[in-house]
């Protein structure tokens, strides 16, 4: 064997993959590397038996995405935006991302800019423009009240 890579599951192994020496190359004829496979099937079955098998089916309904730009103080992180905007709406809300961080001149040294996206998503019905935008009315109360953001 010249190379390859082992696995394990909690510090057992249940498998390998490996490059086989050359010299087999040579004896047979072949021009390709030679790979070899082995797996512990017995330890494989008892894992998969053990294990809870969890799904959820896919929404049936679209998802919306709405983003803003919040002008904050400078001490406040993102971390911290998140947690207000899932506390805040825990049935719509399904992700929050930060896409820019804009700090300068323009807005003062003591403050930042964060452009934010939100994910809503119902999962029983198609979201109305009259939800979605009471939806982000709260999140924006939520924000100012909060940490004192205003709307850029």
């Amino acid at each position: 064997c010249r190379e390859g890579i082992r696995f394990t599951y909690q510090k057992q192994e249940i498998g390998q993959i490996l490059i086989l020496d050359k010299k087999l190359n040579r004896m047979f004829d072949i021009p390709t590397d030679i790979f070899y496979a082995e797996l512990d099937w017995e330890f494989l079955l008892k894992i998969y038996k053990q294990s809870k098998i969890q799904f959820r089916e896919i929404p049936k309904y679209p998802a919306v995405r709405r983003d803003l730009a919040l002008l904050i103080d400078k001490s406040v992180s993102f971390d911290k935006m998140k947690e207000i905007a899932l506390r805040s709406e825990k049935q719509l809300l399904k992700n929050v991302g930060l896409f820019d961080v804009y700090e300068g001149d323009k807005i003062g040294t003591d403050k930042k800019s964060y452009a934010m996206s939100f994910i809503l998503q119902d999962e029983s019905k198609t979201l109305e423009d009259k939800t979605i935008d009471k939806t982000m009315q709260k999140l924006i109360g939520a924000f100012e009240r909060e940490v004192g953001a205003k709307l850029r």
